[in-house]
Formats: structure tokens, C-alpha cells, sequence
């Protein structure tokens, strides 16, 4: 199934188009094609701590197994309890969406819910996966993420200029 590992720099913002689609930013396709074995398929899910979605391609999930077991010892070493079958459905959940050659893709409406999206996605870059954000939810988020914020302006500013030279 795999491909690369692929690291997800940059950010990219992509208001809803026509027939519910959205847009993976260009510098996001081919890493994603590579990390999803030379496939146009992107796998989302709810991120775990924040209030936003996390991308990444399908070889991001080869790495799920040794990750729980990581956790497991590290639990076990605090002394705390660690629920396998829990942590396996919460890693292993994600949806799995292919995109076309321009990157328009629509993103399951229950993940959508879940991270208040409504007319527009912020991407920010990580290394092994990136985070998917609705602007309004982004802006309520703490100093830590200053930067994305402001980055996500700049994209939003972007794109309306763009708009309004059509």
C-alpha cells in the first residue's frame, strides 16, 4: 500500500468550490501521490489534541503499529493504563479521499463537523502529515500558533485579491 514518507512544508488555503470541493495545495499533491504508493489519495482524520484535521499519505499509516507500541511502554512505564483497541480505532479511523490532477477533492462531511469547517481549509505543513483548519476555528487558538494565524491571513488576503481580479 505504502509509498515515501513524505515532510509537508508551506501552507496552502482553499476556499469551497463548486460541487462541495476543495483544493490540496500544489506543493502538497505530489508528496501526498508518493506517500500513497504513486495514488492521487489523501487520508484525513480528526486530529487527537487540536481542534483541526490532520493530512497525510497512505505510508504515514505503516507507521501506526510502532507508534502504539511506543505508547503502550510508555504508559506502562508510568504506571498508567493503556487500551490498545481504543488507541488502534483512533489512529485507524481515517477516511481516505482521492483528489484529481488540479487537487479538488471533497471532504467527508462528518470530519467536516467535527472540525467547524464551513466555506474555507487553512493546510499548514508538519513533517509527516499536516494539519487541515478552519480559518474561524485557527484565529481562536492560542500564542503558539501565531504564526499559522498569521500565515492564513496572508493566504486568505491572497486569495481574495485573486478573486476580485476576475
Amino acid at each position: 500500500m505504502a509509498g515515501a514518507q513524505s515532510q509537508f512544508w508551506g501552507q496552502g488555503f482553499s476556499p469551497r468550490g463548486e460541487k462541495n470541493r476543495f483544493v490540496l495545495p500544489a506543493d502538497f499533491r505530489p508528496k501526498v501521490k508518493a506517500a500513497s504508493d504513486g495514488e492521487r489519495v489523501l487520508c484525513i482524520d480528526k486530529h487527537h489534541k487540536h481542534p483541526c484535521l490532520v493530512g497525510f499519505g497512505q505510508s504515514y499509516a505503516e507507521t501506526f503499529e510502532a507508534q502504539i507500541e511506543k505508547e503502550e511502554r510508555n504508559a506502562i512505564q508510568r504506571g498508567e493504563e493503556f487500551d490498545r483497541d481504543v488507541r488502534e480505532a483512533q489512529l485507524c479511523g481515517f477516511a481516505t479521499v482521492s483528489f484529481d490532477d488540479s487537487g479538488r477533492f471533497v471532504l467527508p462531511e462528518h470530519l467536516g463537523e467535527q472540525a467547524g469547517i464551513k466555506e474555507a481549509l487553512y493546510f499548514h505543513g508538519g513533517i509527516s502529515k499536516f494539519t487541515i483548519w478552519a480559518p474561524e476555528v485557527l484565529f481562536t487558538m492560542g500564542a503558539e500558533w501565531d504564526s499559522a494565524k498569521s500565515s492564513c491571513r496572508a493566504k486568505m488576503a491572497e486569495q481574495a485579491a485573486k478573486a476580485a481580479r476576475k
